[in-house]
């Protein structure tokens, strides 16, 4: 890459939205400045009987958790879409609403109330992916249902209600604005050249190098080129796969791993329970060939500087576009230099 891309102002192009980011490396040559300091250890109970998340307790509506060994969904008490509500279609003048139909699911990952995803282990990670599978296969084949959103809080300052190991589905009979988006640029892609967008954008990504994190047989994580986040990765699919129902039983393994892999760099970092939000985009459900698609999973962490310091979209990001000042190398590099073993067993 340019040296000039790592120490003057720039824009960058991100080919899944069409959107860009101002990049400001020289505002800052180093990752991060100042104190570095620590968060308090976040010590929770294997079980803990006030939590509406863990096994055979009663949660908020009443009903009863199943006595889960491994994982275990159900639908969200206070899902954010309902199936049977009331029609909606309203038009006066410039303003518009209509109905929108769909299911909200949380997905308990592990009964232990005190594990995250890089603290468990890889065959319990593994048994998340075939419920996320199971899940996306299910609801997509609903009639209502044209698309499956796979997506996890973690930490407080993300928004996330329990602490419990979980995440969240939700199905909906619209396809939202950002999965609209790559639709459209994976679809002009590939039109165009007859492959996958991300595809070819991997492969350049392992010729260069500069923001691999972490790769497998099956899988590679990275730093995007075009990260709006200081500490942005993405999971990308070697083969051309459309959606998480494609893999096979070693690859739901590899997939596991380097969601572990990764989550566990993330905690390493600033060496606290690393909070995000994460997410699979892959392609809809709704009876159309979707060939353009290639699913990825990103993760959007906030932190910038240490366990304390987080980025907020403020200013000039809020009324003109993203800005960073740490570069997508930078960030990469200091993810891929981080011990693979989690920083409370080293």
């Amino acid at each position: 890459m340019p040296k000039i891309l790592s120490e003057q102002p720039h824009r960058r192009y991100n080919i899944l939205t069409g959107e860009w980011i101002l990049v400001s490396p020289h505002r800052t040559k180093r990752p991060w400045q100042g104190k570095t300091e620590k968060s308090a250890t976040d010590q929770r109970p294997i079980y803990d009987p006030n939590c509406y998340l863990c096994p055979t307790n009663t949660r908020a509506n009443g009903a009863v958790n199943e006595d889960y060994k491994s994982t275990f969904a159900f639908t969200n008490d206070f899902g954010a879409i309902l199936m049977d509500g009331p029609q909606v279609n309203y038009n006066e003048g410039l303003l518009k609403a209509e109905s929108e139909q769909g299911i909200c699911k949380v997905i308990c990952f592990s009964p232990d109330h005190s594990l995250t995803l890089p603290q468990m282990e890889v065959d319990a990670i593994t048994d998340v992916v075939k419920l996320w599978k199971n899940e996306y296969a299910a609801l997509g084949a609903m009639e209502a249902i044209n698309h499956v959103q796979i997506f996890e809080n973690k930490g407080d300052i993300m928004g996330c209600s329990n602490p419990h190991p979980h995440g969240q589905i939700w199905a909906q009979s619209t396809i939202p604005e950002e999965p609209r988006k790559k639709t459209a640029t994976q679809l002009a892609y590939y039109q165009k050249n007859g492959r996958s967008l991300l595809g070819d954008y991997l492969q350049q990504e392992l010729e260069s190098k500069e923001r691999i994190v972490l790769e497998n047989e099956d899988f590679v994580a990275l730093v995007p080129f075009w990260a709006t986040w200081p500490y942005e990765a993405m999971i990308i699919p070697r083969k051309h796969y459309t959606n998480i129902g494609e893999l096979n039983a070693s690859e739901e393994r590899s997939f596991a791993a380097i969601i572990k892999g990764l989550t566990i760099k993330f905690d390493n970092l600033f060496e606290v329970s690393f909070p995000y939000s994460a997410g699979i985009h892959q392609a809809p459900t709704h009876n159309k060939e979707h060939a353009e698609w290639h699913f990825h999973m990103s993760f959007y962490p906030p932190l910038l500087r240490s366990a304390t310091v987080k980025k907020f979209m403020v200013g000039y990001e809020m009324f003109g576009n993203p800005q960073r000042d740490i570069t997508a190398e930078m960030a990469a590099k200091s993810l891929r230099e981080l011990p693979q073993i989690h920083y409370s067993h080293q």
